[in-house]
Formats: C-alpha cells, sequence, structure tokens
C-alpha cells in the first residue's frame, strides 16, 4: 500500500476522518454522498484527479433547447410569478404526447405533474400511497436499487421489505413477488428500469408479472424511469413508432410513473422531473386518504396535498426550460437518445479494461441476453468483498459504492457509474487497473 498512485497516508487518514464523522465502522457502508466528499477531500490534498465513478451525476452538456426556452421565460419576467401547483399548461401537454410518443400509452393532462426532480416525486408518492389503505401500510422494493428512496422511507418512519431479483428473473418473479404480494400489507411497490445499480432491464413478460399481481393484490406500482430509453439494445428513437419504452402501464391501471430529465436530458442542474399517474388512479378515491389530506381523491391529494407541502410547485422557468426540450423531442428537433449513447460507449470501453485486469461483471445478464452498456455497471475482484474492493481502490485513484447499500445479496460487488469518466481518463484508468492487478 505505500506505493500506490494516491499517497496512502493522506488516503488513509481521510478515510478515518469520513468514518469518523459518519459513525460508520467501514468504507463500504457510507452513502452516495459520503464517498463524494471523501474523495473531493483527497483529489484536495493530493492534487491527483481520481477516477470517480461513485455518483451519477451526468456527463454531458445540457440541452440548448431547455436553456433556450428557460432564458426565453426569464426575459418575459416568468421568475416572478408563482407557477400553478399543478404545473404549466405548455409543459403538460408536452408531457402528455411525450408519453404517448415513447411509451404508447395515453394519460390525461390533470394526471401529469412536474416535481422537483424525481427524487421528490418519490417522496411524494409514498406520502399519498402509503396512506391510502390503513391495512397496507409497507413499500416493497424490488431491489438493487437506489438507495436515498429507502432513506426517503425511513425518514418518514413507513415500513418497507425488498428482495434482490437477481435470482428470481423471468418466470421465477411471479412466486417470488406473490409470497410478498399475498400478505396484504404492501401499499406499493418500487423498481426502477432501467435499474440503477445494475443496469438490469425488466422485460415486457416480467413487466406483465408485475402489472397483474399489482392487479390481484391491489398494489400501486411506482415504476423509476430516470434512465428513460437508455437500454441501447433497442432504438426507442422513433415518434410513435415501436419499439416503445417498456412500461408497466401496458399492464395495470394503478401505477406512477417517475421520468427524470437529469440523464436522458442532461439537465439535472434544474432539479425537475416528471409524476404521471393513470387516468384511474389519479381519479381514484380512497376513505383513508381524507384523514390526512381532505380528501378521497389521489391525484388531489397528491397535488395539493402531498406536493403542495413539500415544495409549492417547481420553479416557474424551468417549467418553461423542460417544454422546450419536450416540445424538441416530440416534434423531431432533437434526438435525445442519440446524445446519451455516449454513456453506453464508454461503458463497453471501461468494462473491457476492468474485465482485462481481472474483475468480473457481478450483474451480466437480463434473464439470458446480455447486459446491455449503459450508464452503470457492476464490478467485483476475487478474493475481496465489495467492502475491502471500495477501499483498495480508493488507494488507486478509483471510487465507486458497494453494492450492499443498494439492497443487493451480491456483497462482493460495486456499482460502477460512467458519465463522470472522460474519455481522455481511460489511458490513467488502464494504468491504474494494471498496478491494481499487479499488486493483488
Amino acid at each position: 500500500m505505500k506505493n500506490t498512485p494516491i499517497d496512502h497516508i493522506i488516503v488513509k487518514k481521510q478515510i478515518s476522518k469520513i468514518l469518523s464523522e459518519s459513525n460508520l465502522e467501514i468504507l463500504g457502508q457510507s452513502k452516495i454522498r459520503n464517498i463524494v466528499k471523501l474523495v473531493n477531500l483527497i483529489e484536495y490534498e493530493t492534487g491527483e484527479k481520481f477516477i470517480r465513478m461513485e455518483m451519477g451525476v451526468p456527463g454531458l452538456n445540457p440541452s440548448k433547447f431547455g436553456i433556450d426556452a428557460e432564458k426565453k421565460a426569464l426575459d418575459a419576467n416568468k421568475a416572478s410569478k408563482y407557477p400553478n401547483m399543478e404545473g404549466i399548461s405548455e409543459l403538460k401537454k408536452e408531457i402528455v404526447l411525450f408519453v404517448k410518443n415513447f411509451l404508447d400509452v395515453k394519460v390525461n393532462e390533470e394526471s401529469c405533474v412536474p416535481t422537483v426532480g424525481a427524487m421528490q416525486g418519490s417522496f411524494a408518492s409514498f406520502l399519498v400511497a402509503n396512506k391510502a389503505n390503513k391495512k397496507k401500510d409497507t413499500i416493497l422494493f424490488i431491489d438493487p436499487g437506489f438507495p436515498v428512496q429507502k432513506q426517503q422511507v425511513e425518514v418518514l418512519g413507513m415500513k418497507y421489505e425488498t428482495f434482490d431479483v437477481y435470482n428470481y428473473r423471468g418466470e421465477r418473479l411471479r412466486k417470488k413477488l406473490e409470497s410478498y404480494l399475498s400478505k396484504g400489507n404492501f401499499s406499493s411497490i418500487l423498481y426502477s428500469n432501467p435499474n440503477n445499480p445494475s443496469w438490469i432491464c425488466f422485460s415486457e413478460r416480467e413487466l406483465k408479472i408485475i402489472g397483474t399481481l399489482a392487479n390481484k393484490y391491489d398494489s400501486i406500482i411506482i415504476e423509476d424511469l430516470a434512465y428513460f430509453a437508455m437500454d441501447f439494445r433497442k432504438d426507442y428513437s422513433k415518434i410513435s413508432e415501436p419499439p416503445f419504452q417498456p412500461t408497466v402501464a401496458k399492464y395495470t391501471k394503478n401505477y406512477i410513473l417517475l421520468i427524470s430529465s437529469s440523464k436522458s436530458f442532461s439537465y439535472a442542474g434544474q432539479r425537475i422531473g416528471m409524476l404521471v399517474m393513470s387516468n384511474n388512479l389519479f381519479k381514484r378515491e380512497f376513505d383513508n386518504l381524507e384523514i390526512n389530506y381532505k380528501s378521497k381523491r389521489f391525484g388531489y391529494c397528491m397535488i395539493f396535498g402531498a406536493l403542495y407541502a413539500l415544495s409549492s410547485g417547481v420553479a416557474h422557468t424551468v417549467q418553461y426550460g423542460l417544454a422546450g426540450i419536450l416540445n424538441a423531442i416530440n416534434t423531431g428537433k432533437f434526438d435525445f437518445i442519440a446524445e446519451i449513447k455516449e454513456y453506453g460507449e464508454r461503458a463497453k470501453i471501461m468494462k473491457k479494461l476492468f474485465l482485462e485486469n481481472g474483475f468480473k461483471i457481478v450483474y451480466d445478464k437480463d434473464e439470458e441476453e446480455k447486459l446491455a452498456d449503459g450508464f452503470y455497471f457492476t464490478i467485483s475482484y476475487p478474493g475481496m468483498s465489495g467492502n475491502e474492493l471500495l477501499e483498495n481502490l480508493i488507494y488507486y485513484g478509483i471510487s465507486a459504492i458497494a453494492l450492499n447499500t443498494t439492497g443487493s445479496e451480491r456483497t462482493e460487488g460495486l456499482r460502477a457509474c460512467v458519465s463522470q469518466v472522460k474519455r481522455k481518463q481511460f489511458k490513467d484508468l488502464e494504468f491504474r487497473l494494471k498496478k491494481f492487478k499487479k499488486d493483488f
């Protein structure tokens, strides 16, 4: 450890500092933001730049269509006025078209609401879905998943259960999922597709299983589409033409879709996402909602109950920015998928470098099909736990997060994100991985 690319004394000191501040025993238990802070401190003290794979931060420039539309709104003094709580009409119309064009799903404008990022969308969804039926007080996570969503549930003091889907793909998912839902206490089910962190993508068969069982046991599906259309094995770029982004909305009427503008549109800094409820769920009435929200109607409680209490709406001019992006996509002026394919190309090269130096891919298949190259991939190294691998790689200037923080049962693995790694860093990555292989 004394001859590592990053000064081992400084690394050891900063790791000890972070663990002490976080009241943790091992680095692998750290949340994403703790790893970010650790790497920032080491980079500042050593002057060395890391291969940063710990956080899913977009690595492409934001859409010009969004910037131009937002500037126009600022010049029109929209910043001085509160937006409508349910969202501006220009944006709601574009969301309806986008959902029809790329999901082949019909929703009404009233069912489409902007949120302060998809993160606020999940938080609000928990607040309403988990209070709809007093007999259903638990949320089910199909893992692995985004750790902060469980943190949201914990902050709210709600119950949740989880299982790692890796060994239950295809038809096996039915029995496993029903073993939970048959208890009758699950208000909602959350998963991401494509999946953060594993990058698995559910098939139509699996989505049908999830939707069918949700119907049977009356659970609301919260489908996280943060990485919309980023399964690059298929071309989802054609407007109103198959193939469409797969969605459980084809198989149930009780769904909430969370669509982010951060990754697919590179608009992360503006903190705006889309929450899309089925028309059925929006209008559906639950007696128990009246206790907290003074209304039985789900959609009303979502907008004027949860979202109003959380932020009183999304920044006015930012809504015009997203409306500008969606309009350009819906009218064929902006092929957003062509731009974000860069992530898949980076992943392909980076995976090759890791595999050539003794690493293995942890989540490697969708049923029998090879996993797509995309925003994330998962790695392990023979003879090391994920916790050990994470800490060892820090000394080599490579950062990631441990899979055990995501609900994964694959405790030997790490999640690697490609977005912050520039192509000019590939040679440096190769050097550090070769050194790691030699030393271990």
